[in-house]
């Protein structure tokens, strides 16, 4: 894997915008264009790259949400690989581009990829996208250093020593397999004698108490239609993260995932390069396959030696029955006011303990909000009439019924416009979840502090912690009539909300998981079991 060329970019909410760093590599250029042959796109000029890297994420003009080229269902964008569309004399197309950001900060490289134009192989069969991947989030923790918060002396400092950094990490364009580069540069101790070997990618030994710490995290997706005519769709994901600081040249540490008598299978498991060894059966389970309850349900032992920073052990998907919070959500316009009903039930299964819990409750394309008379049955509500927004904040728990309900009506009468959406008009529209559930998961998965073992001469401190959090977690109008095609899936992009299932289905694509569908079994559907049928295969008919 190669990387033609790495971009750093700066930018305050899509204004001040200016690219911090770049490199070409011209002997990865050079190979691209014997690769290509007659479809050989050049890269173009910083500027230009710049222009079409901020319109693809969605950063380029604020007040011009929808890009035909972008956001129509037609175009299927493969996130984290974008498409960069070049015009003029050497026109075509860069792919992939793959970007990732955190606060103000974005990082980009074009992968050099041995693959035809067409038809484009499954993200997860290209090595280039996830080592690429790899570099830029190694790039990304260099530069930001340990905190999440942009530093300006601090980058300026780091971005100066970036060229040197790039000769060791990146010779050439040709990332080597080394490890997030937040780590020392040069070893903190000297290599101990002996047999053991210190490889070149730990750069570092650890002194001092050990401690291991485990950390699951599970998100959950849904869009739920409360009709019958469009099935409600849901997904679960989890990654293992670690932090093992723990003395000697390679130590031994091996993590265990178990699951309750009756969980599904883990699936779609993709594992950390420093992973020693693995049952060949972990890894061939898929959510794609038809599940015929034979796939291997664990305990999935990990045996790894880890290297000094955080780094994720591993990720999985896991096929769940049911979503946690079933919503119903209703909108009928009457005469100068919209009335609103809203019912959330949480499941008999989830455990009735939040860090936090919002819904979010947006207008779009109306004026801003006039008189809001509604109610709660539990809760608070906060109203934003300049965002024409609603957001009911849950709290902690749900009552003793565990179900919550919202009435009332709301005018919009304001002096000026509201905000805009080209898919949410007349009575399309969506709540939006907000929440996070600490100590439980929707799979059961869970790591026991006693079944992690570390081969260390002192013993380790253990800590282990899971959690459940929302993500992508919509409720949509049901007396909305036929949805649109287009408003079937929500993603997040460069600030933005950007709708189509063709988008939401890349993106779990890219992940290699797929999404639950089926009837959801509250009192307010039917269930229909369904089975576990990956994302392209869902119709975007009304």
């Amino acid at each position: 894997m190669s990387v033609r060329a790495l971009w750093i970019i700066s930018h305050e909410k899509g204004e001040n915008v200016s690219i911090r760093f770049s490199r070409r590599f011209s002997t990865v250029e050079h190979r691209a264009k014997r690769l290509a042959g007659s479809s050989y796109v050049a890269v173009p000029e910083e500027s230009t790259v710049l222009q079409l890297l901020l319109t693809e994420l969605g950063l380029s003009d604020p007040d011009k949400s929808y890009v035909a080229l972008r956001d129509d269902c037609l175009y299927r964008q493969r996130s984290p690989a974008l498409e960069l569309r070049v015009d003029g004399p050497g026109k075509g197309t860069l792919w992939p581009v793959l970007a990732i950001s955190q606060g103000p900060l974005i990082l980009a490289c074009l992968c050099l990829v041995d693959v035809p134009p067409e038809p484009r192989p499954p993200l997860a069969n290209l090595l280039s996208v996830s080592q690429g991947l790899t570099l830029l989030e190694g790039l990304q923790s260099f530069l930001l250093g340990s905190g999440s918060k942009l530093d300006s002396e601090g980058l300026a400092s780091r971005l100066t020593m970036l060229p040197s950094v790039l000769l060791q990490v990146c010779p050439l364009g040709t990332p080597l397999d080394v490890p997030t580069l937040g780590a020392p540069a040069t070893p903190t101790v000297p290599t101990p004698a002996g047999n053991q070997k210190q490889p070149a990618w730990k750069t570092g030994l650890h002194r001092g108490r050990a401690v291991v710490n485990v950390a699951l995290k599970e998100m959950v997706r849904s869009m739920q239609y409360g009709n019958r005519s469009r099935q409600d769709l849901w997904d679960v994901y989890g990654t293992v993260t670690c932090k093992c600081e723990v003395e000697g040249v390679l130590p031994n540490v091996t993590v265990t995932l178990t699951l309750p008598p009756n969980g599904s299978p883990l699936q779609d498991i993709l594992v950390h390069p420093c992973v020693t060894s693995l049952d060949s059966s972990i890894l061939t389970a898929s959510s794609v396959d038809n599940c015929d309850g034979s796939a291997f349900s664990g305990p999935y032992k990990f045996p790894f030696s880890p290297p000094l920073e955080p780094f994720r052990l591993c990720s999985y998907t896991s096929q769940v029955p049911v979503p946690p919070i079933l919503g119903s959500y209703q909108l009928k316009e009457e005469e100068n006011h919209l009335r609103v009903s809203v019912t959330l039930k949480l499941h008999e299964s989830v455990k009735n303990s939040f860090e936090y819990c919002e819904a979010h409750l947006p207008f779009f394309n109306r004026d801003q909000m006039g008189v809001v008379d509604v109610k709660v049955s539990s809760g608070q509500l906060d109203v934003s009439k300049e965002k024409n927004l609603l957001v009911w904040t849950l709290g902690q728990k749900f009552p003793k019924c565990r179900e919550v309900t919202m009435e009332g009506r709301i005018t919009f009468s304001g002096p000026t416009p509201g905000p805009t959406d080209p898919l949410c008009t007349d009575l399309t529209a969506y709540i939006k979840l907000y929440f996070k559930v600490p100590d439980m998961t929707l799979s059961g998965c869970c790591v026991d502090q006693h079944s992690v073992q570390v081969y260390s001469s002192a013993k380790p401190r253990i800590v282990t912690s899971r959690e459940l959090q929302s993500k992508e977690y919509l409720i949509w109008n049901s007396t909305a009539g036929t949805l649109s095609s287009a408003v079937v899936g929500l993603e997040e992009r460069g600030g933005q909300a950007v709708k189509g299932q063709a988008a939401l289905a890349s993106v779990l694509a890219t992940k290699g998981s797929s999404f639950r569908t089926g009837r959801s079994p509250y009192p307010y559907q039917s269930l229909t079991p369904t089975s576990f049928d990956p994302i392209p295969a869902l119709s975007t008919s009304g």
